[in-house]
């Protein structure tokens, strides 16, 4: 039982810090999505949809700088 909780503790722990990132701001964001869209003009896309590869670009950017990431463009 104590096996249990502590295993729960540790998950629950975890959940929190992985939240304790900020939130990276609209002007990031736009810096970001300039730079990941020059990158893609420059290098492609590897295939994938223009929003998909921007998304990715610049999650990768934004957890390199301890961001949380987004779940979405706008």
């Amino acid at each position: 039982m104590k096996k249990v909780l502590f295993t729960l503790g540790l998950l629950f722990t975890t959940a929190v810090i992985a939240d304790d990132r900020p939130v990276a701001d609209k002007d990031l964001i736009a810096e970001l999505t300039q730079y990941c869209t020059e990158l893609a003009e420059e290098d492609g896309t590897d295939g994938k949809e223009l929003k998909v590869f921007l998304l990715e670009c610049i999650n990768e950017e934004l957890e390199s700088e301890d961001y949380q990431p987004l779940s979405k463009l706008n």
